[in-house]
């Protein structure tokens, strides 16, 4: 078994080590700028057509360590629900995780992927530290000038300084810096060293929830863009983790517009769905088509346009998909008199010119699903709030969920014949997300190759 550079032995990591020892034997490729941990697609993009396609590679993110402790000190200003449990979380998470593995994925977290190769490669290393340069910050405090430092003691505001500190840091070290982002300032003392240090940090606190700095399209990994300036750093280094292991990122999404991943569907080749309003808006739909990032020949923008509640931030709280034929749906927002209904604009893409028109405007969004062949087993307000909504789908509708009674709801509807397996989530749910949240499925089997 392999140490992942945290102190202690995780089943989790052996999936990177698994997967890095099937591709040993391939011949050696040019070294990109970031150093290729393990290509787990062998050589193909990562795609992602259907939520109901078997799901083969998941990133997840364990809640543990300095990011969350500070993220737990004030619950509210960290976007969580309520106060966490940090101990009770990690053993929460941990059983997801286990749960996963026994469904045949292949689970790999944002540590042990920072974490892999960097006390046996030199290249990883230093691409680590890069990374953790970005995050590291000196400064004078306020009130105190550079001009107040001898000479010498300058250098210890230095760049040189700087990498010189990172570079003695170990794997441990060097990953909490990244996860805490801490701001050192100096003032002078006049004795002792010379200076006092006091510090701040903006913690990645938020990071557990890895479903939101990407999407995963037909056509791969579109890095997304953040609503909240406290998470907008996560999708630096979840970029810095499909580089690593050797996953293309086919694009980005850029200011004006706001992407997060709990607002995106794959339904299908045809059609995906990306639901716009608290989080997510039209300038990322629009930069998403305009640069052809979905591989679908329909998108369909999902409008939140008269709720807009932190409780339904997402598409994924109101809605999720079970099977090629069942959906669930919060039934708050169905029918065309509700008042928290959501409205569908469905853009056609021009196969002559590959640009997106749009072909149908306002559909009421219950309708619009109906409309595509699923049926929709209503969920109510007071389920939906436990999370009810946000499941994970890992493949030929074998659910994973957090709530007991939608559960069984569901298994006895008899429009749906798959599986539904409950855990213990309510620690993670704190943090205002659920399994879907918690999840970044960056490899499903396509149909055409399943079959």
């Amino acid at each position: 078994m392999t140490e992942n550079g945290l102190g202690k032995k995780t089943a989790s990591f052996l999936d990177v080590k698994h997967v890095g020892e099937t591709v040993a034997s391939a011949p050696p490729a040019k070294r990109s700028k970031l150093s290729t941990v393990v290509n787990l697609l062998e050589a193909r993009t990562a795609v992602q057509e259907s939520e109901n396609e078997l799901a083969e590679v998941v990133i997840v993110c364990e809640p543990e360590q300095a990011s969350l402790m500070m993220g737990g000190l004030h619950p509210r200003g960290s976007l969580y629900e309520r106060p966490v449990n940090m101990d009770i979380a990690k053993q929460q998470h941990a059983e997801f995780r286990k749960v996963l593995r026994e469904h045949g994925l292949r689970v790999l977290t944002v540590r042990e992927i920072l974490a892999h190769n960097i006390d046996t490669n030199m290249s990883a290393r230093v691409d680590l530290e890069e990374l953790v340069f970005e995050a590291l910050t000196y400064k004078m405090a306020a009130g105190h000038e550079t001009t107040a430092l001898t000479e010498a003691d300058q250098y210890y505001l230095s760049d040189v300084y700087k990498r010189e500190v990172i570079s003695a840091m170990s794997t441990t070290q060097l990953i909490d810096t990244i996860m805490v982002n801490p701001t050192v300032s100096l003032v002078p003392s006049y004795r002792d060293t010379g200076l006092t240090a006091s510090y701040t940090f903006e913690p990645l606190s938020n990071l557990v929830y890895t479903r939101d700095q990407q999407i995963t399209t037909c056509k791969g990994i579109v890095m997304g863009r953040l609503r909240s300036v406290q998470r907008q750093r996560e999708v630096r280094v979840m970029r810095f983790c499909f580089n690593k292991l050797g996953m293309a990122v086919a694009g980005e999404v850029r200011e004006p517009g706001f992407l997060e991943g709990g607002d995106f569907f794959p339904m299908s080749r045809d059609l995906c769905m990306v639901g716009i309003g608290l989080r997510s808006n039209l300038a990322a739909c629009q930069q998403l088509m305009e640069e052809d990032l979905l591989g679908t020949r329909r998108l369909a923008v999902v409008r939140d346009d008269f709720d807009q509640h932190q409780d339904r931030m997402h598409l994924d709280c109101v809605f999720s998909v079970l099977s090629d034929s069942c959906c669930i749906m919060l039934e708050d927002i169905m029918g065309e008199a509700s008042p928290t209904r959501r409205l569908v604009d469905e853009y056609l893409r021009d196969p002559a010119t590959g640009k997106y028109k749009l072909s149908r405007e306002g559909v009421e969004f219950s309708a619009f699903i109906s409309g595509e062949g699923y049926s929709i087993i209503p969920i109510s307000h007071e389920h939906q709030l436990q999370y009810a909504c946000n499941v994970l789908n890992l493949g030929d509708s074998r659910i994973v969920s957090v709530h007991p009674a939608s559960a069984r709801q569901i298994v006895r509807d008899p429009r749906f014949a798959g599986d539904v397996q409950v855990i213990d989530f309510s620690s993670i749910t704190s943090m205002y997300g659920s399994v879907h949240c918690a999840s970044q499925v960056v490899k499903r089997v396509p149909r055409t190759v399943a079959h």
